[in-house]
């Protein structure tokens, strides 16, 4: 198996902006159904539907998944990685700290990744300039957002000990989710497995823990952000996931955490009208230039475009 290109493509990244706005509208159908419905029974609809509607996709395809142990192990790994264990922990930290701080402290996911990569990983090594770069897009992340988030940075420890442990999470879920490829598997079977895996952990236990059917009817545009939720943010976009993975890497492919809040901040103009403020502009100016130090392609031509000097050119004259 090749190694793990460490500069994406101009397609991975677009895919990689294509994700962003897909987990960055997530946070617009989750304020519509949490307050009609109840935490696990909205993660259970979340990875079911998306389990569902991918199954359903195979089906026409001509596809399944295959019934092998050792596959279906890793994807019961990957699903308490990259969806029952984080959403839980981010579920209980929000119950106490602001959204805006939550976000930052997700937005810490590469940083992780950087360090969990470079450890368990031989082609994903942390370089300096890749771990400036994660820095620099953190702070676009914080000024974005606005320092004033932060301000309760050292009350409800455990709360935002929660949202890093899914951020920790996510990291060892990018790394381990790299075996996919050497397994020869598809993106949209990776994706199909992993919510699968997760629904049969998560659907269990929102029927015992919030008894779903003795809940009233959910309104027209619950139903509409849930599928939204299950279809887009979810199936749609976790094969995305996987074909960014398989090529580029974890590093990579959760650069995305420092793209969603661009994503968020952009839909909530063009949909709901918000005004843009300088503060989004230096913030996503400061994200632009993390992830050309973090892709490297850029400032490698830099550097060798300054290191030619006219000398070197032999048609050059005094």
């Amino acid at each position: 198996m090749s190694g793990i290109r460490k500069s994406m493509s101009p397609l991975e990244w677009l895919l990689l902006l294509f994700l962003s706005v897909l987990w960055g509208g997530s946070f617009f159908f989750v304020g519509i159904v949490v307050h009609a419905l109840p935490r696990f029974t909205i993660v259970a609809l979340r990875v079911g539907l998306a389990a569902l509607a991918l199954h359903i996709l195979l089906l026409f395809r001509g596809e399944r998944i295959p019934l092998d142990k050792r596959l279906w192990g890793a994807f019961f790994v990957i699903g308490l990685l990259n969806n029952v264990i984080p959403f839980s922990l981010i579920i209980q930290g929000q119950m106490h700290i602001a959204s805006g701080l939550a976000s930052i402290l997700n937005a810490t996911t590469p940083l992780f990744t950087v360090v969990v990569a470079h450890f368990l990983t031989d082609d994903e090594k942390m370089t300096a300039g890749r771990f400036l770069g994660v820095l620099v897009g953190f702070s676009g992340v914080v000024l974005m957002i606005g320092p004033e988030a932060v301000a309760g940075l050292g009350t409800h420890v455990v709360a935002q000990l929660c949202v890093l442990g899914a951020t920790l999470c996510y990291a060892f879920a990018g790394v381990f989710g790299r075996r996919f490829r050497g397994m020869k598997l598809a993106p949209m079977i990776a994706a199909a497995g992993q919510v699968t895996a997760s629904s049969i952990i998560l659907v269990p236990l929102a029927l015992v823990l919030e008894h779903p059917w003795t809940l009233p009817a959910p309104a027209p545009e619950v139903w509409g952000a849930i599928l939204g939720l299950a279809l887009l943010s979810t199936a749609f976009a976790y094969v995305i996931y996987f074909r960014i993975l398989a090529s580029a890497g974890a590093n990579n492919v959760l650069l995305v955490t420092f793209l969603i809040p661009v994503s968020a901040i952009l839909l909530g103009t063009t949909v709901l009208g918000e005004r843009l403020e300088p503060k989004h502009f230096a913030g996503m100016a400061l994200i632009g230039v993390a992830l050309a130090a973090i892709d490297g392609r850029l400032f490698g031509m830099l550097r060798r475009f300054f290191r030619t000097s006219p000398g070197d050119n032999p048609g050059d004259c005094e």
